[in-house]
């Protein structure tokens, strides 16, 4: 497992909460950090300045720094400088270090992998602690397997829910920054897909694109950070560009119908750690 403190700082850089370790009952579990992280994001789309969290409280949303929709985001301020919100977890039993992969110097070259009938892009060049969410979800974990009950593999970052542009981004070239399309070309193609939801990818490389950057106080060295899940294919919607998924969030919905849409569409299994 990669240093432990190094993982709570990367928690922190992704819920926007001051993420302690304790020796007691964790306020917060996996699925709490991707219901926080979509959350707060889809909250910002709706124009929100604070998010309500079980466990939590008042989260607010001003203290983080605001993204343009048409460039890659900057890096996370020292984290004293933006956390006002303090929560705990219980590190032995929120990650499950038996799974932890280091990626690091892996390539796969031509190689193929499937998850729940979809191309698994695994993530090379990252190093992944394992969260601890076996045996936590009702029906076992056939959705963590890799036959084709299981759900598809995907990526979320801090900023990609709320970067609305992302869904009309085409890259010319894997290489290049993204170029957006004009707002006007709609490229959502469901009527289930308009309008304001929960994004993710299965794209590894696109992910690290709208992913946060924070400079660690334990090695002083900077880091990206995502989080690695897998999505209930009966939730996910495709949109047009193919490495973008959204999950629909109705107009007109509950602050407890958002999480539990949430939780119904996406579950976390790994926090995903690259050196910058």
């Amino acid at each position: 497992m990669p240093n432990p403190d190094l993982c709570l700082e990367a928690l922190s850089a992704l819920t926007g909460c001051k993420v302690e370790s304790t020796t007691r009952v964790s306020q917060l579990g996996p699925q709490d950090i991707v219901n926080v992280v979509a959350l707060r994001e889809f909250y910002k789309q709706e124009g929100l300045k604070e998010l309500d969290y079980p466990s939590i409280g008042t989260l607010s949303l001003e203290n983080v720094e605001t993204m343009d929709m048409y460039s890659s985001p900057p890096a996370l301020p020292e984290p004293e400088e933006s956390y006002t919100t303090s929560v705990k977890i219980n590190i032995q039993d929120f990650f499950d270090p038996q799974y932890d992969y280091d990626f690091t110097n892996i390539k796969d070259g031509g190689m193929t992998f499937m998850r729940g009938n979809e191309q698994y892009f695994r993530p090379c060049g990252w190093n992944r602690a394992a969260l601890h969410v076996t045996k936590k979800y009702d029906g076992g974990d056939r959705w963590l397997g890799t036959g084709n009950d299981a759900w598809p593999v995907s990526y979320q970052g801090y900023n990609m829910d709320g970067a609305q542009g992302i869904i009309l981004a085409r890259d010319k070239n894997p290489d290049d920054e993204p170029s957006f399309l004009e707002a006007g070309a709609a490229s959502l193609v469901t009527e289930k897909t308009r309008g304001k939801g929960v994004y993710s990818t299965p794209s590894i490389q696109t992910a690290e694109k709208y992913c946060k950057t924070f400079k660690s106080k334990v090695d002083g060295k900077r880091y990206k950070v995502l989080l690695q899940n897998r999505i209930n294919p009966e939730k996910r919607n495709k949109c047009q560009r193919e490495d973008v998924w959204v999950v629909y969030i109705p107009e007109g919905s509950t602050d407890i119908q958002k999480r539990a849409i949430v939780q119904e569409s996406i579950r976390p299994y790994g926090l995903l750690l690259k050196q910058v």
